[in-house]
């Protein structure tokens, strides 16, 4: 049983997880349960106060992501090198926490109790300066050590040396050259050599064009500038290595304070989630009690926009166990017993409640029977799961329980369903939970009326406009008001009485005030169905294609020439490219006739016959002879 989703709750944990930041604290809202310890369900409902209250005087508190620094912390322990990138992880951390440590002590002033977190939280000065001194920009900074810096100095003026002395021997070579500028190839400074004057240039080929036409040559006066160039690199990635190392053991040493920040920072982050929560569903602090009862004033449901959410006035306990509410369709019942779980759920997990006023009793466990539970895998009809799952939440309630049931004893015969609905209130009165069902059923209301456990409650509903006004009424039975909008629709009375006479009996028929006098149901005249006509197919349709028109033939819209006119079914043949097809007349249209094609009297067999047919057809009309007409099949 999901409880949670069935009522909800899981959307109220994502809106609640969108207001952490960490990773942490998401993980901690998902997984979150609710407190079954007075003292310290009061103490978390008052931090989501505080936290509101810190958020609505100083503003959103300067919280960020902590993915990175756990690992980064590991890393450094470990003994391995740091990046510059990792450094800068650390680093942003520490100026994140100064800036909360400064953003609590504000909260100081009016003596807000998470202003005192701030005592907790480390700001490691001596790091932070470190790593902001020695790292910039993703790399280590020059001016990190006096080394580094002469080193650098060093790298440049000898890089500079290698392209004064390339462009020297350019000038002095210019018509050796393939152009006018050194270029750098594979780490080296070369110079664009015509290949017919490379031994005019002493050095080393580096490289040569596409053509080949170009060598790139590094002139031997320039190789000896590189050689110590590379020296001066190496001595230069030492020395940025000792910094790194330096600072990761910096971080080591600081990881215990590191590490105590990050959970701090990591239990505000969850605790302002709460507030910032509270201020996007205008929620307040609720009452907690123990005594079992439940007061809720002016309760909206917190998925619902309150401009259109009617507030519910809602209260149960002490001799009241169960609450039967009634009412027409559509008419508010389910979302307001949802209403008053979804509160409750959200107070017993420290949140703030969409309420004006809350006083909410402590339970054990919240269960829920709502809407169609057909389960097809299971092959489960919606009465069957409907049992199946009021038998679970039969099987898990206690005294303590919370339990809401929607359209009680539905999705079987009337009768039977009513039995069972009463007796599964039975069966909630001797468990002694508090419990909230809707119904139909008119036996319900009487067994509630006289039951002294048990109270009946009605949604509103407007006579005027036919429409609900989702206001509960406690004390009330309500009803369904069918009779009552199929009288005012204009459902004719003897319709009516004998609805009402199959529902409740001849005598009901007597206390029921029909809202207009005899009326009969008016008979609208029918519009006649029109038949429609089959037109005969012509019987002659040898003249529809001649021989050797020229059709159009469908869908494939080719065209070809009538070599067969059509038979008495309808098909004709006619001539492809490279074949001949037997196709229906309505397959194909004319596209241009043939007597614009031919002249009279032509002779199509030039057409449609072979030249070895023509043949033998000439030769049989002069003499005889043993051979055959061959024709395509």
């Amino acid at each position: 049983m999901n409880t949670e989703k069935q009522i909800e709750f899981d959307k109220i944990k994502e809106i609640w997880m969108n207001h952490a930041t960490t990773q942490w604290a998401k993980e901690k809202i998902k997984e979150k349960t609710f407190c079954l310890n007075e003292g310290k369900l009061k103490k978390q409902l008052k931090d989501t106060t505080n936290s509101r209250d810190f958020i609505e005087k100083f503003g959103t508190p300067p919280l960020q992501s902590l993915t990175e620094i756990k690992e980064i912390i590991t890393i450094a322990e470990t003994g391995d090198c740091l990046t510059p990138y990792q450094l800068e992880r650390v680093e942003n951390v520490l100026v994140m926490t100064g800036r909360l440590k400064k953003y609590l002590l504000r909260g100081k002033i009016f003596d807000n109790p998470l202003s005192y977190y701030e005592e907790n939280l480390n700001a490691v000065e001596e790091l932070m300066e470190e790593i902001s001194r020695q790292i910039r920009n993703g790399a280590v900074d020059d001016y990190a050590s006096k080394v580094l810096s002469q080193l650098r100095s060093q790298i440049v003026k000898c890089e500079e040396q290698m392209r004064q002395k390339a462009d020297q021997i350019m000038r002095a070579n210019k018509e050796s050259m393939a152009d006018h500028y050194s270029t750098l190839r594979n780490g080296r400074v070369c110079i664009p050599v015509k290949k017919e004057y490379k031994h005019k240039i002493p050095g080393n080929v580096i490289d040569k064009s596409a053509t080949g036409n170009t060598l790139f040559i590094e002139p031997a006066g320039v190789a000896k500038y590189y050689d110590e160039l590379q020296l001066l690199k190496i001595e230069e990635e030492n020395e940025v290595y000792r910094i790194l190392y330096s600072l990761t053991a910096i971080v080591s040493s600081s990881a215990p304070a590191l590490n105590d920040n990050i959970a701090v920072i990591e239990k505000l982050d969850f605790i302002f989630s709460k507030g910032k929560l509270s201020i996007d569903l205008g929620g307040v602090e609720p009452a907690i009690n123990t005594k079992r009862t439940i007061l809720l004033k002016d309760a909206r449901h917190p998925l619902m926009d309150p401009k259109i959410n009617i507030p519910l006035q809602f209260e149960t306990g002490g001799a009241v166990r169960g609450i039967i509410i009634t009412g027409p369709n559509t008419g508010g019942k389910t979302v307001a017993i949802k209403t008053v779980m979804l509160n409750c759920m959200m107070a017993q997990c420290g949140l703030h409640v969409t309420c004006r006023e809350a006083d909410i009793c402590m339970s054990s466990t919240y269960l829920c029977d709502i809407g169609d539970n057909q389960n097809i895998a299971e092959n489960l009809s919606t009465f069957s799961a409907h049992i199946k799952n009021v038998l679970e939440v039969l099987s898990l309630a206690d005294e303590n329980s919370l339990v809401i049931m929607d359209e009680l004893g539905s999705g079987t015969d009337p009768a039977e369903g009513m039995g069972i609905a009463i007796a599964i209130l039975e069966e909630l009165k001797k468990i002694g939970c508090l419990f909230l069902v809707t119904t139909h059923y008119p036996e319900i209301k009487e067994y509630a009326l006289k039951t002294p456990e048990l109270m009946n409650a009605r949604m509103t509903f407007d006579r005027q406009t036919l429409l609900p006004t989702y206001q509960m009424v406690i004390g009330q039975a309500g009803e369904s008001c069918a009779f009552y909008i199929a009288d005012k629709l204009g459902m004719p009375n003897e319709m009516l009485k004998t609805a009402i006479r199959a529902s409740y009996g001849e005598n009901a028929i007597k206390d029921y005030r029909f809202q207009k006098e005899d009326t009969v149901m008016e008979k609208r005249k029918s519009s006649k169905i029109t038949i429609e006509k089959k037109e005969k197919r012509s019987s002659n349709l040898s003249t529809k294609y001649k021989l050797g028109d020229s059709v159009m033939v469908y869908p494939d819209k080719k065209i070809g020439i009538v070599c067969e006119p059509i038979n008495e079914k309808g098909i004709l043949r006619v001539q492809l490219p490279g074949k001949k097809i037997w196709i229906n007349y309505k397959r194909v249209k004319l596209h241009v006739a043939a007597t614009e094609l031919y002249p009279e009297d032509y002779d199509f067999s030039i057409v449609f016959e072979t030249v070895a047919n023509r043949k033998i057809r000439h030769n049989m009309e002069r003499k005889y002879t043993e051979e055959t007409i061959r024709y395509e099949k």
